[in-house]
């Protein structure tokens, strides 16, 4: 029977299958009366509910000597609750006022330490006594106009909102607000940061050469008077460059002999460096592949193209200006085709078209081959039965079945965009032989071409700034090419590094405004003659249609060649070695333009393609398509084709 408990109220013994837990057990406190739990039940010192039956407490035997009391820790009574518990319908019983139990009253000081009060709680006491009456009552309490609620949500819907903008809507809002870049102004550099700057790194070359004159930052356009832009230079500064495969981020000297031309030198990479300051190309008098001479071709195809623009250079021409025989070039072609390469100039050179006729068709007739008639006598060479043309087709033309895969047969942007390699030449330099004197060729190449190469030469077509000194050229074409061109004379002092000469044109075209478009070309600081796209318009007699001023991504290419197709040699006077000494090469762009640098615009696409077939673009002696491996996509104007 468990020990009776001295307390103010009622108490009954707690039944023997309950158990206590577990409890600290202070020391016995000698001569108090005191004993430590093991003395007493701890089950006695539970409180019960009034309202439960209750058993009689029997009195102590001995007012002298009281009960063992068990030390309780002071949040033991889990049922001594402030007033707000009490209504709970689990205890519907009201609780005690006693304020302690089972603490004596003789404790020694330093004893009550160890006593506790049924109104000491804690205050997560309510945590661990759930009541569902209340619990209920606060859930289902709700208020529209709760300003805490209000707050949290706001606080929520500020969260998110901030999150979507910072992952979804800055990225987007940067992207059409951010100065718009492009990788190819930092060409092998990692690209340009947000301001336009392209990083200054020793040994490595930026688009825009650091020893350039600040003068020559900027341009005004002698044709447009438009403002322009200084976007790539080469100084030349740096002595003992190199151009091998490799060497250079935007100038490759090729390998190989430049057949189309019957040229007379080979090609090679030696034949070339800088040194003074200046680019020096020499042809020199020595064996090379079973020729004679070697000299050098320097390109920037397919990592150095522009769209549009002034292209200019100071140039010291090779020899004297009174003997014949040399011919140094600067000129551009479009990246489809790869100078020197005639497997990638078969069906691309020098077309600029973008119609679906005659003028995209083989040799420009229908497939019978007898019409139009204009295209079959009015040729200037009896060796071809005076045929006008003797092109394969315009291999990527506007014609091409819609089915081609793009960019596996054709470059794209669509099949039925008519692409093509067109050739600007910014000079030529020929002599004349009459007055012993030096020329500037200046030209178009073109295809398809106009009956007998006769282009439209009247004002307003084209304009030549001084009559006297610059006429038209005479060669007008071939059974390969057309040639928009005037010569220019520019004396006998710019040559063999004793003095230079600036040699230019500005070019500008605008898919979406085609008559908008010109070529002007100038020496020194004087335009020599211009062409706008009148000047090489439709023409019944040949059923051609508009011919374009070159939208395409040109490269550039920097030659000293020796071909009697060009002009024959006065080996008698002519003097080796001799050097073509070039000062620098500059790029000018409208203010405006974008993305204007680079070989593989979005709307005139060339590096897929390149990559597709890299045969012809790597392999010089492959002169056609087909010995390159490849065939030429579905024409609709062809039977059978699509």
């Amino acid at each position: 029977m468990p020990s009776p408990v001295k307390a103010k109220g009622q108490y009954s013994t707690v039944p023997s299958d309950v158990s206590s837990p577990p409890f600290p057990q202070p020391p016995q406190i000698a001569g108090s009366g005191y004993f430590t739990p093991e003395t007493e039940s701890t089950t006695s010192m539970l409180r019960a509910p009034e309202s439960r039956q209750q058993s009689p407490v029997p009195e102590s035997s001995s007012e002298t000597s009281p009960s063992p009391r068990p030390m309780r820790p002071i949040a033991y009574e889990p049922l001594a609750r402030e007033s707000s518990f009490r209504t709970s319908r689990f205890s519907t019983a009201g609780l005690s006022d006693a304020s302690t139990i089972g603490i004596p009253n003789d404790l020694p000081a330093g004893a009550k330490g160890y006593g506790w009060s049924a109104k000491d709680i804690e205050a997560d006491d309510a945590m661990h006594n759930p009541d569902p009456v209340r619990d209920a009552q606060l859930d289902r309490k709700f208020t529209l106009f709760s300003a805490r609620g209000w707050l949290n949500i706001g606080t929520i819907v500020l969260l998110i909102g901030g999150l979507i903008t910072l992952f979804a809507a800055y990225p987007i809002i940067s992207f059409y607000t951010r100065p718009r870049t492009t990788s190819a102004f930092g060409f092998n550099l990692g690209g340009i940061n947000g301001s336009g700057q392209v990083p200054d790194l020793p040994q490595v070359f930026a688009l825009i050469d650091p020893a350039t004159p600040k003068q020559a930052m900027s341009k005004v356009g002698l044709q447009d008077g438009q403002n322009y832009k200084l976007v790539f230079s080469d100084e030349f500064n740096t002595d003992g460059r190199t151009f091998y495969p490799g060497d250079d981020p935007y100038w490759e000297a090729v390998d190989l002999n430049y057949w189309p031309t019957g040229d007379l030198e080979w090609y090679s990479p030696e034949a070339i460096t800088t040194k003074d300051g200046k680019l020096q190309i020499t042809m020199t008098e020595q064996l090379n592949h079973d020729l004679n001479f070697q000299s050098g071709m320097l390109q920037s195809w397919n990592k150095l193209c522009f769209t549009t623009g002034i292209l200019e250079a100071s140039i010291s021409l090779p020899g004297s200006g009174a003997t014949p025989g040399f011919w140094p070039g600067f000129w551009t072609m479009g990246n489809l085709g790869r100078a020197g390469y005639g497997a990638s100039t078969d069906g691309t050179w020098p077309y600029s078209y973008d119609s679906c006729d005659t003028g995209a068709l083989p040799n420009q007739t229908d497939p019978g081959g007898t019409t139009p008639v204009a295209a079959t006598n009015t040729g200037w060479d009896p060796t071809t039965n005076f045929a006008l043309s003797y092109l394969p087709g315009q291999r990527v033309s506007a014609c091409t079945c819609p089915n081609t895969n793009v960019p596996r047969d054709h470059p794209g942007p669509s099949p039925s965009k008519g692409r093509g390699a067109p050739e600007i030449d910014v000079i030529e330099a020929q002599i004349d032989t009459v007055n012993r004197e030096g020329q500037a060729s200046q030209s178009f190449q073109i295809a398809p071409f106009n009956a007998a190469y006769q282009f439209n030469n009247q004002t307003p077509a084209v304009d030549i700034v001084n009559p006297v000194i610059t006429k038209f050229n005479g060669f007008k074409g071939s059974i390969t090419q057309q040639a928009v061109s005037g010569v220019t004379q520019i004396g006998d002092t710019a040559y063999g590094g004793n003095a230079y000469q600036t040699y230019g044109f500005e070019w500008f075209s605008d898919p979406n405004n085609r008559a908008s478009g010109h070529i002007s070309w100038y020496v020194g600081d004087t335009t020599t003659w211009t062409m706008n796209p009148a000047a090489v318009g439709p023409e019944a007699e040949t059923e051609i249609s508009q011919r374009l001023i070159p939208e395409e991504p040109m490269s550039i290419i920097i030659n000293f060649g020796m071909s009697p197709g060009f002009q024959h040699a006065d080996f008698k006077n002519l003097v080796f070695p001799s050097t073509m000494f070039v000062d620098y090469v500059r790029i000018y762009q409208r203010e405006g333009v974008n993305d204007g640098i680079g070989c593989d615009p979005a709307n005139y696409p060339t590096a897929a393609y390149i990559n597709d077939h890299l045969n012809a673009y790597e392999n010089a002696n492959f002169t056609t398509w087909s010995q390159a491996g490849y065939s030429f996509p579905g024409n609709s104007k062809l039977p059978n084709q699509c």
